[in-house]
């Protein structure tokens, strides 16, 4: 029972991610006609998503200061 409280709690950060990038990464925006393409787009996108979350770290800290 407790494991699946866990699991449903770590579900809204995982939708507010592919949120995010849907709308301001792009992720819904390419048109894939193989899988390793769209495998491809993903992973840039996530990329991009990890270097925003670490600029935006950085300059709160910075802010914090």
């Amino acid at each position: 029972m407790l494991e699946l409280v866990r699991v449903s709690g770590a579900r809204w950060p995982i939708e507010r991610c592919f949120q995010e990038d849907k709308s301001e990464l792009g992720l819904d925006h390419y048109e894939h006609r193989s899988r390793p393409g769209w495998h491809r787009h993903r992973r840039l996108v996530f990329l991009a998503q990890l270097f925003l979350v670490r600029l935006r770290l950085k300059f709160k800290r910075r802010l914090l200061r």
